[in-house]
C-alpha cells in the first residue's frame, strides 16, 4: 500500500497537483490553452490557503499549514467547475499526444475532486487510519532534516498544527451537525490516536526528536535558535494534541452514528458511495458489479490456495490448514528485527532478478524499516513513502511489527514486492525520475494503477522463480484473495447492508489472517469508502492486458518491453493504460509483419 505521510490539510481522497509541465515542444494553441488551464487548476489548489503568519513570528516559519473551512471548499468547487468547463470546450484534436494524454488525465481529477466537494467528502477528514493528526504525527519519520530551511519549515509547521487543528475541529462539528460522522463501531477508544501525543515532558515527544540530532553543518547559532524556538514549537503542537483529544473524548466519539455504510448517510449517501467507486477504479461501474468481480476473484484465488493444502498433504480440511498456519511456530517471529530481516531477505532476492523483468531501473535507493509503534495497531501490513528523485531522500518501506503473533513469514516476499520492488518503490520512483514525462504526470497518480500494480509485482516472484516454496506461493495467494476480499467487503458494507462483524468473518475466513489485522483491515475499509477498491480492479486489467499481449504477440511477446510500456506513461487511469498498451501491441504485430 502507498501511503503519502505529509503534515497538511485535509484528508480528502483526491487532490489536484501543482500542475506544471516540462514539454518545451507544446507549441500549437491548444497546447498553450492546455498549459495555462493546468496552471491555473494549480493556482486554485494553492492559492491564499496557507495560515497566516501570526505577528511578531520570525518570517523564515512562514511554510505553515493550510486553512481549511468549508467556505473555502466551497470557493475552491465553484473556480473548478468553472475550470472543468474551460477543458470540455478545449480542441483536443489538435494537441500532441501527451498533451492529449494529460488533458484526459486532468479532466478525471476535476470530476473526481470537484464530486468529492459537491458532496462535502470533506466533513469527514479522519478515519481508522488516516486523517490530518495522523498524517502530522508521523512527520518526524518522514521528513529529511539537513538543512536550516527543513527546520524552519518544519518549526513552522509545528507552530501552525493548533491553529490547523482548531478549524478540523469546526469541520467536523458541521459534519456532526449534518449527520456525517464515523461510525461508533470504528471509535473504541479512537481518542487515543491524539492522546498518544499529550505528553507533560517535550523531550518525550516524537516531535521533539530532529531536534536531538541537528547536523553540524548547521551554524551554532542558528543550532541554538532552532532548539530554542523547536521546543516552543512542539509545546503548540502537543496543546493542539490535547485539544483533539478533548474534542473526540468529549464530543465526536460520543456521537459515533449507529450505521455503518456511508450510502445511509443523510443527502446522498449512494450517490457519494457510487462516485467513490468510479473515482478508484476509473470505471463507469456499479457497487454491484464490482461485488460480483469480488465474489468470482475470491472464488478462483480460493481453489488455488486449496491446491497449495493438497500439495503439502496437510490431512485436514480448509479451518484446520488456516488453523494451522495461523498458529504453527515454524512460521512466526518473536521480535520485530527477525520480522523485518526476513522482509529484507525477499527483496534483497527480488533486486537481483529485477533485470529479467525490466530493461531500466529507479536510481534512488530505499530502506526497509518498521512502522512507528504509536500507529502501528491501525495500520496495514506495509505502506511505502516516496524518496526524492533528487537524491536528497531515499524511498522507505514501512513494516507494520505489532502483533506478530498474527504476521506469518509465509506473507513476507508478498509484503516486499508490493512496498518494494518490483511494487511501489520501483513504479512510483521510475515515474519521478522519467524526464520525458511532464512534470504533472510526474505529480498525478492513479489509485487504481498504483495499488494494482503493486498487486501485480506481488505475483512477479512467480516468474523469476522465488516462490518455490508452497507456503510462499500460499501467502503470495493470500495477498490476492485479501484484496479480492476488498471488493466483497466494501461494496458489502457500504452499499449491500453488510455488517461489521459479518465483513470481519469474511475476511477471516478467506485470507487465514489473524483477527486482529482482519479487523484493522474492516475498520480501515469503513472509514475509507472504495478505496480498497483499486487494487484488484488495477491488477486485473494489468494482469488482462499482459495475457492478450502474450496471446496476440506469441512467441514475439516480451516481458520486460510489456513493463515498460506499462510503466512509462506514468500512474494512468486504467482506460488510458489500455489504449496505450493497445497500440503498441498492434505496432509490434505490424513490425512483425514486415520484417
Amino acid at each position: 500500500m502507498k501511503q503519502v505521510h505529509v503534515a497538511t490539510t485535509i484528508a480528502l481522497a483526491v487532490a489536484l497537483v501543482p500542475l506544471a509541465t516540462g514539454f518545451a515542444a507544446q507549441n500549437s494553441a491548444p497546447d498553450r490553452e492546455l498549459l495555462d488551464i493546468m496552471a491555473l487548476a494549480g493556482e486554485i489548489r494553492r492559492a491564499d490557503h496557507t495560515l497566516p503568519v501570526p505577528a511578531g513570528t520570525d518570517t523564515r516559519y512562514s511554510d505553515r499549514l493550510d486553512t481549511v473551512s468549508t467556505a473555502r471548499f466551497a470557493e475552491e468547487l465553484v473556480a473548478l467547475d468553472a475550470l472543468a468547463a474551460r477543458l470540455a470546450e478545449l480542441d483536443r484534436t489538435e494537441l500532441s499526444a501527451e498533451s492529449a494524454t494529460d488533458a484526459q488525465i486532468l479532466g478525471l481529477q476535476l470530476r473526481d475532486r470537484t464530486n468529492e466537494l459537491r458532496y462535502r467528502g470533506y466533513l469527514l477528514p479522519i478515519g481508522s487510519r488516516y486523517g490530518f493528526h495522523f498524517g502530522f504525527g508521523s512527520m518526524p519519520e518522514s521528513r529529511s532534516f539537513r538543512t536550516v530551511a527543513d527546520y524552519d519549515n518544519y518549526i513552522a509547521r509545528l507552530q501552525s498544527f493548533r491553529e490547523h487543528t482548531g478549524q478540523q475541529i469546526e469541520i467536523m462539528r458541521e459534519g456532526l451537525a449534518a449527520g456525517w460522522v464515523l461510525p461508533a463501531a470504528v471509535m473504541d477508544n479512537y481518542e487515543e490516536t491524539a492522546g498518544q501525543h499529550v505528553v507533560e515532558n517535550l523531550e518525550a515527544s516524537g516531535f521533539w526528536a530532529p531536534f536531538t540530532a541537528i547536523p553540524e553543518r548547521v551554524p551554532a547559532d542558528d543550532r541554538a535558535r532552532i532548539r530554542r524556538d523547536g521546543r516552543a514549537a512542539v509545546e503548540v503542537t502537543v496543546g493542539g494534541y490535547r485539544d483533539l483529544y478533548e474534542f473526540f473524548r468529549d464530543e465526536y466519539v460520543p456521537a459515533g452514528r449507529s450505521t455503518l455504510g456511508v450510502a445511509d448517510l443523510p443527502g446522498g449517501g449512494r450517490e457519494y458511495y457510487e462516485h467513490r467507486v468510479r473515482m478508484y477504479t476509473t470505471f463507469d461501474i456499479s457497487p454491484e458489479q464490482v461485488h460480483e468481480v469480488g465474489l468470482e476473484q475470491v472464488s478462483s484465488i480460493r481453489a488455488a490456495m486449496e491446491a497449495i493444502r493438497e500439495e503439502v498433504g496437510f490431512a485436514g480440511d480448509w479451518p484446520a490448514f488456516l488453523e494451522f498456519l495461523r498458529t504453527d511456530e515454524r512460521f512466526y517471529v518473536q521480535t520485530a528485527d527477525e520480522y523485518l530481516a526476513h522482509v529484507s531477505l525477499a527483496a534483497k532476492q527480488m533486486e537481483g532478478h529485477l533485470p529479467e523483468l525490466f530493461s531500466g531501473l529507479p536510481r534512488t535507493p530505499y530502506g526497509i524499516r518498521a512502522i512507528p509503534a504509536h500507529v502501528a495497531p491501525r495500520q496495514s501490513a506495509g505502506y511505502y513513502d516516496r524518496g526524492n528523485a533528487d537524491g536528497t531522500r531515499g524511498g522507505w518501506v514501512n513494516i507494520n511489527t505489532s502483533q506478530l503473533d498474527q504476521r506469518p513469514l509465509w506473507v513476507a516476499r508478498a509484503l516486499a514486492y508490493h512496498e518494494g520492488v518490483p511494487g511501489h518503490h520501483l513504479q512510483i520512483m521510475m515515474m519521478q525520475e522519467n524526464p520525458t514525462l511532464s512534470d504533472f504526470r510526474r505529480r498525478a497518480g492513479s489509485t487504481v494503477f498504483t495499488e494494482g500494480w503493486g498487486l501485480y509485482a506481488e505475483k512477479l516472484g512467480l516468474d523469476v522463480g522465488l516462490m518455490d516454496d508452497p507456503y510462499d506461493r500460499f501467502g503470495m495467494w493470500s495477498y490476492q484473495i485479501w484484496r479480492a476480499c476488498r471488493l466483497v467487503v466494501d461494496t458489502g458494507i457500504h452499499a449491500l447492508g453488510w455488517t461489521r462483524e459479518r465483513a470481519i468473518e469474511y475476511m477471516a475466513d478467506n485470507t487465514g489472517m489473524g483477527i486482529g489485522p482482519v479487523t484493522a483491515e474492516i475498520d480501515r475499509h469503513i472509514t475509507e469508502p472504495g478505496q480498497g477498491l483499486a487494487y484488484t480492479m488495477g491488477e486485473l486489467e494489468i494482469t488482462a492486458l499482459r495475457a492478450q499481449a502474450r496471446d496476440r504477440l506469441g512467441a514475439d511477446f516480451d516481458l520486460r518491453e510489456f513493463h515498460d510500456v506499462v510503466l512509462r506513461g506514468g500512474s494512468l487511469p486504467l482506460s488510458i493504460l489500455r489504449q496505450r498498451v493497445l497500440a503498441w501491441i498492434d505496432e509490434r504485430e505490424q513490425n512483425s509483419e514486415t520484417s
